[in-house]
């Protein structure tokens, strides 16, 4: 009674499911004084999912080959969960043998374990060393020691379950902090992935959207873990693969072997759609799926539709139970709702710089042009009142240059008010003020940028690209040869489109125009235009190019 007392002490202090398991074993095996035990987990299909054996070496155990399934004087117990005590097992009419290298065993003590109401496992016992037979004394002791290993059963269980919420809340919080910090949405599934894959001890995780082309398939976003590079960019069925399934329906989709399940469309190099199998190109090979064997897949609502998580396991490790796809069900939901909080919050500050553009340019707009129209104009009336001629040309140059401001700011309104019409849509201004922004490393100074006309609507999409070429070939020609300390490049846009590049620095001279010039004069003309090079009378390079936008 005291060596119970001490077993039962001692189950109850251990709280990690494997250590409590063996822990079990080894108590039985003591307390009985028999010379194996075993025990051996119940799973689906009343099978034995694992079998954790004591009293043999590793040698033995690897040389006897797979651990047993359930069958002969094991699978009596697991039909008719009651103790059962043999004097010769080999005698019983359920027993099937032993397989090669299995020691010889005779006497035999079995009794199962309960988890509150349910049949988790068998004790199993053979052998009772000094050569006599398991008696009702050791009955009645492993039958309670079953009792206090149920308990600790159940403590570890509740353990690993919160331990595992734990790991996933604290993934959530990784995820949703990654979002609120301005993650690309990209990354984060990634990292969805990732966390999913490690909290729910899998070994490759994907995430699956909707095809932008084909609407009736998913493609594999992201991949991560064993075989990853073998699926990434892959298409399943919406109908016909649990990815698809799970994506439909809305509802998790398990298999415990997706080798052998009829729903499952195999991902990989020999699977259907991919490129060796029917509807891809390419030869022929192994499928990735063939690895793998448990999979879940749960819906994955993002903003470009309904996708799919999917988990899987390699070939021969538990399947996903119940409480695991329920975590796994609760993860990909507030995975969502944390990306959609991400997207509502980037709307929201974006939506936050288009008002401050909009209040910057009605400012420009009603304060800055109004003075610098009224200050023209008050100049103008005053050249009247200035007897000295060359006064007069000192405030005529200083309204054209009041003139020339205004047109800028009045372009720098148009831009602010345009910027940002699509995130991905292509702008001619912020190319030029990206080309001028680069060009500034190299040249050492910043160069100046004039658009008159509505450049963003009314320069033809294919013409946008050779401006943007002109421009980056001028400002690098000036880099690399002009020594210039000025450079000022102008875009109109009105019956044609006219780009100048003016620099001061040491001219073209009588050089052929071969290289980059080249290059612009042979666009101009690709669009019915021309390209002109001189030099202004202060020196320099005037480089004029003129596309019609008609004809």
């Amino acid at each position: 009674m005291r060596s119970l007392l001490d077993a039962v002490m001692g189950l109850g202090r251990g709280l990690e499911l494997p250590q409590v398991l063996r822990g079990i074993v080894e108590a039985a095996v003591t307390l009985t004084d028999a010379e194996y035990g075993a025990l051996g987990v119940v799973g689906d299909g009343q099978r034995l999912s694992q079998f954790l054996p004591v009293g043999m070496a590793d040698e033995l155990i690897a040389a006897i080959g797979p651990s047993p399934c359930g069958r002969g004087i094991l699978g009596e117990l697991i039909r008719r969960p009651e103790p059962l005590r043999l004097t010769d097992l080999t005698s019983h009419p359920h027993s099937h043998g032993f397989p090669d290298h299995h020691p010889l065993m005779r006497t035999f003590l079995g009794v199962p374990v309960r988890v509150r109401d349910e049949v988790f496992g068998n004790l199993y016992l053979t052998e009772k060393r000094g050569g006599g037979s398991f008696d009702a004394e050791d009955e009645a002791v492993v039958t309670t020691l079953s009792i206090a290993a149920g308990v600790a059963i159940d403590n570890a269980r509740m353990y690993h379950e919160s331990r595992r919420r734990e790991r996933w809340l604290e993934a959530l919080a990784e995820i949703t902090r990654s979002l609120l910090s301005g993650t690309a949405a990209d990354q984060v599934l990634r990292l969805i992935a990732e966390r999913a894959l490690e909290v729910a001890g899998a070994d490759c995780a994907a995430v699956l959207l909707p095809a932008p082309s084909e609407p009736d398939r998913l493609t594999v976003a992201v991949a991560h873990g064993v075989g990853a590079s073998r699926i990434a960019g892959l298409t399943v069925p919406a109908e016909g693969s649990l990815p698809g399934r799970a994506a439909r329906t809305g509802q998790p989709v398990v298999s415990p072997d997706v080798r052998s399940d009829p729903r499952a469309h195999h991902l990989g190099p020999g699977g259907p759609g991919g490129p060796g199998g029917p509807g891809g190109p390419g030869g022929s090979g192994g499928a990735a799926d063939e690895e793998y064997g448990p999979v879940v897949a749960v819906p994955l609502q993002v903003d470009v539709g309904c996708g799919a998580l999917r988990l899987c396991r390699l070939a021969g490790r538990p399947a996903f139970d119940e409480s695991e796809v329920k975590l796994i069900s609760g993860f990909a939901d507030q995975a969502v709702i944390a990306l959609e909080l991400g997207r509502r919050r980037a709307e929201s500050e974006e939506l936050a710089v288009f008002h401050d553009r909009d209040r910057i340019a009605r400012d420009l707009h009603d304060l800055a042009i109004q003075r610098l129209f009224a200050t023209g104009i008050t100049l103008q009336s005053a050249t009247r009142l200035i007897d000295r001629p060359e006064a007069v040309e000192r405030v005529g140059r200083a309204v054209d240059d009041l003139d020339t401001t205004i047109k800028i700011i009045r372009s720098t309104i148009f831009e602010l008010r345009t910027a940002g019409d699509g995130a991905d849509s292509a702008s001619l201004r912020r190319g030029l003020t990206e080309a001028v922004r680069t060009a500034s490393r190299t040249l050492g100074f910043t160069p100046s940028l004039r658009i008159d006309g509505l450049a963003d609507t009314d320069v033809p999409g294919d013409l946008a690209p050779h401006i943007l070429a002109v421009t980056a070939e001028a400002l690098s020609n000036a880099a690399r040869h002009a020594r210039a300390r000025r450079l000022d490049v102008a875009l109109t846009v009105a019956d044609e489109v006219t780009l100048t590049v003016v620099d001061d620095g040491v001219g073209v001279g009588g050089a052929p125009h071969t290289g980059g010039l080249a290059n612009m004069r042979a666009r101009a003309e690709m669009h019915g235009g021309r390209l002109t090079v001189g030099s202004p009378e202060s020196g320099g390079t005037r480089i004029v190019w003129r596309v019609p936008l008609t004809g």
